[in-house]
């Protein structure tokens, strides 16, 4: 006769639980008080909570469903959190719990190579980013005993830049303009060029069209230097709390590679978009409005955040942290709010100008109007041989070029530096992601400020800078070693870059003429 089916199962059932008691009776019981509050009202961006008591102020909660909140204001009575996702599927009534850690990020290595959003999940489809550590989005800027002067050199790649406008590690240089004027391909260049220094990249996009965003990753990959940034991104239709951490998610990724003793360069792309959702945000939480409708906090927020970039003791392992933050402009405007905020906070400012991207002048950095207040003190020895030079026959040219204009007779002196300041002006031009070496550019300008491109004609002028810069590759080897080490420009190696442009220039000429 067969069993009843209950029979059966009664031994198998015992083993079952006997097997659960086995591997639950070592784990003790604990007994845990979970706060929970309730959201009361949900905005646009915004949520307003009652019921947790002890939460703390940049606290991460977890309302509804899984939306991620960020505690911003803690009124009597309720607190205003900023989502940091979606509010499709939140509502009133819902719960609202506690995690007991600020917002924070991952961080480490595992991030190189990887487009994340400020709350570290990944937007590349990629999988998860499998770091481990996680640090705060908020964090205290270095002491001033913890860092040390500006003085290495962060090579760009551009000529403008590293002559006239040297960059330090560790500095804070603003770039900024009116819209469409090559500001984001600046930063970026500076960014692709950095793949054989060892220099770190981070690019932060706020508030920015996804189809940008991925033309940047695709410059960054086509340069071969993707594997070495991290791209955070807080997108044009994400909420605005989600855009204002974004910067400061960052940053906090970047110093997780400064503290490891590694220089990073990061890119803030931009800063008006993020004062703008900071606008959006704090009038969404009622808060009080001031000039422009920001509130009155706004130079703080970017203060903050930018004092965070240094350059670090040797004792606390050496690193540096680079910003290069972008502003745009309107209508030439550098006196407006935000502009002039950022102005005052940085080390100095690149503006970009219209006029001269009209002109094909590419990059278009107006010189007279950017300034690096690290100066000579982050630049290699042979660039302050001719840099100097170089920006007086360029500010002379800048001065004479509006009276030249009216066509009226220069004396020959005169005549002479407009000359010269085209050609300073031709070969200051570069084409985008065609970076020129420490050696490339000194062997460039140091023939063109002794006037040895003076009698070629302003078409071949571009043609004879290559054929200089081609035949300094090949023969002066030995002196491009002695500038990239910082050594200063011997009398020897003067010579020898003046013999060897004089041999390439003379072909170029010729073949001109003829």
């Amino acid at each position: 006769m067969t069993a009843p089916p209950t029979e059966r199962l009664e031994p198998l059932a015992a083993d079952v639980f006997a097997r659960l008691a086995a591997v639950t009776e070592d784990v003790p019981a604990e007994l845990r008080a979970r706060e929970v509050g309730t959201v009361q009202e949900v905005g646009q961006g915004v949520a307003w909570i009652r019921g947790l008591r002890r939460v703390a102020a940049e606290e991460l909660l977890t309302l509804g469903d899984g939306t991620l909140a960020m505690v911003t204001d803690l009124d009597p009575g309720r607190i205003g959190a900023t989502l940091l996702g979606g509010d499709a599927g939140l509502r009133a009534g819902d719960r609202a719990l506690r995690t007991g850690r600020v917002t924070d990020v991952p961080v480490g290595p595992r991030l190189l190579g990887r487009v994340l959003d400020p709350a570290g999940r990944p937007l590349d489809g990629h999988g998860p980013v499998g770091a481990t550590r996680r640090l705060p989005v908020e964090r205290d800027a270095p002491a001033v005993f913890d860092r040390d002067p500006v003085e290495t050199p962060l090579t760009t790649g551009l000529t403008v830049l590293d002559t006239l406008l040297p960059i330090g590690r560790g500095q804070r240089e603003l770039i900024l303009g009116d819209r469409q004027t090559g500001k984001t391909t600046l930063a970026v260049e500076a960014l692709a060029n950095q793949r054989e220094s060892g220099v770190v990249g981070v690019y932060c996009a706020i508030g920015q069209r996804a189809s940008a965003v991925a033309k940047v990753v695709e410059d960054l990959k086509a340069r071969g230097a993707f594997g070495q940034c991290v791209v955070v991104v807080a997108g044009g239709e994400d909420p605005p709390g989600l855009q204002f951490i974004a910067p400061y998610a960052a940053t906090t990724i970047a110093e997780a590679f400064v503290g490891q003793g590694r220089d990073v360069l990061i890119v803030y792309d931009d800063l008006t978009r993020h004062a703008r959702a900071y606008r959006e945000l704090s009038l969404l939480l009622r808060r009080p409005p001031g000039r422009e409708a920001y509130p009155g906090d706004i130079f703080y927020i970017h203060a903050r955040l930018l004092e965070r970039a240094a350059h670090l003791r040797e004792t606390l392992g050496g690193g540096s942290l680079t910003a290069l933050p972008i502003v745009e402009t309107q209508a030439q405007n550098l006196a407006a709010f935000i502009p002039t905020n950022l102005i005052s906070i940085t080390d100095g400012q690149i503006y970009l100008s219209p006029r001269l991207f009209q002109k094909g002048l590419l990059p278009a950095v107006d010189v007279g109007r950017s300034v690096s207040r690290v100066g000579g003190r982050a630049q290699r020895r042979a660039y302050r041989d001719v840099a100097g030079a170089l920006r007086l026959v360029y500010a002379q040219y800048e001065e004479l070029e509006t009276f030249a204009r009216f066509g009226t007779r220069l004396e020959p002196a005169t005549r002479r530096t407009l000359e010269r300041g085209r050609r300073v002006r031709e070969l200051l031009k570069q084409r985008p992601f065609e970076p020129r070496t420490p050696l490339e550019q000194i062997a460039m300008l140091v023939p063109l400020v002794d006037g040895l491109f003076d009698p070629v004609p302003l078409p071949q002028v571009a043609a004879a800078a290559e054929a200089v810069r081609a035949a300094a590759r090949r023969e002066l080897v030995m002196v491009g070693e002695r500038i990239a080490r910082g050594e200063p420009l011997m009398a020897e190696d003067r010579n020898r870059i003046l013999d060897t442009a004089r041999r390439a220039i003379v072909p170029v000429t010729d073949a001109g003429s003829a």
